[in-house]
């Protein structure tokens, strides 16, 4: 079995990984590990999940790396949650998957680590729920269902839904669904549409996953 770490932003892309990452790459011989990113520590306990300053992600990734220097260790972090001091981050590229690239390697060149793999949720992880409009029938209406197609219908891909910190893809499910459950709702319904299903509409979301999955076969 091949062992991959993937240092996540928070808890629900912790339960992304468990739950829905892990029994898909462990049929071809891959294990996938959760480390969600510690963004307070003191004596008695350990805060988890968030981050606003990029030397926090630094130093726990390259000790992650430094760690487990002949695994694969990848990220799940939330390009539109990224700190302004992040490498590259300014970067004005205009086509969307090519800026993402380059700046995933910016950070890759500073971390300076031979496995290190950073990737980006693009725009963030609720993009991919967009996926499947209709699996939002477990937990909303047919209204709210159409409403989510709608917003799903005006862009090419779940992750070009458009990164505005007021109408980002988490923002829109908390206003349609005033009681959204981020970490128990995301993994219920990208359970429900399969990650095949996200794969075949997120380009960026499927180039990750199967450079994870070349693992399995190195």
């Amino acid at each position: 079995m091949t062992r991959v770490y993937i240092y996540c932003e928070g808890q629900t892309e912790e339960s992304f990984v468990d739950k829905v990452l892990y029994p898909y790459l462990l049929d071809i011989g891959i294990i996938v590990v959760p480390i969600v990113c510690q963004t307070k520590r003191t004596a008695v306990k350990k805060y988890r999940g968030g981050v606003r300053d990029y030397a926090k992600i630094r130093k726990e990734l390259t000790m992650l790396c430094r760690q487990h220097r002949s695994e694969y260790v990848t990220t799940m972090f939330d390009y539109l949650a990224m700190p302004e001091n992040t490498p590259g981050i300014a970067s004005d590229i205009r086509d969307l998957y090519e800026r993402m690239e380059a700046i995933e390697s910016a950070i890759d060149a500073d971390i300076g680590e031979a496995n290190c793999h950073f990737h980006f949720m693009v725009h963030e992880f609720e993009g991919i729920l967009f996926s499947r409009p209709e699996s939002f029938r477990l937990i909303a209406d047919d209204d709210v269902v159409s409403r989510v197609r709608k917003i799903r219908d005006s862009y090419p891909t779940p992750e070009h839904i458009d990164d505005s910190p007021e109408t980002a893809p988490s923002k829109r499910l908390e206003a349609l669904i005033p009681r959204y459950a981020k970490i128990i709702n995301g993994s219920l319904l990208s359970i429900d549409m399969g990650l095949d299903v996200i794969m075949g509409q997120c380009p960026y979301f499927r180039k990750w996953i199967a450079g994870i999955a070349a693992m399995g076969t190195s």
